[in-house]
């Protein structure tokens, strides 16, 4: 409804109705920026009997980068299921999920 109204209003309404529609499509590419999908591949390990494996877990942090609360809400949801984090490979977006997939087997986004 403002919008038309502003285009009933001459140049200066469509000028404003330019600028509405281009804020309004930058704040939808930051709200998308802000939701994109982050991961983080990690080893772990298990005792009684001794286990080793590699997985790809999800995170919800932003930036997408390694950082200690990365580290630490790895660790803890992998403790809740009886594993240790011995390290956070790295941190990634959703271009570095299909190359993973493979290496991670049963262990791909299982926690």
């Amino acid at each position: 409804m403002i919008l038309i109204s502003l285009l009933a209003r001459g140049n200066i309404g469509r000028m404003y109705a330019r600028t509405l529609i281009g804020t309004f499509a930058a704040l939808l590419w930051l709200a998308g920026q802000a939701q994109a999908a982050c991961y983080a591949d990690y080893k772990a390990s298990r005792d009684d009997p001794f286990k080793l494996h590699y997985g790809v877990i999800r995170i919800d942090v932003n930036p997408c980068a390694l950082s200690d609360q990365v580290v630490h809400d790895v660790a803890q949801r992998l403790q809740a299921s009886g594993w240790k984090l011995l390290q956070v490979q790295s941190v990634f977006d959703d271009g570095g999920l299909d190359q993973r997939r493979e290496d991670a087997g049963q262990y791909f986004l299982r926690f």
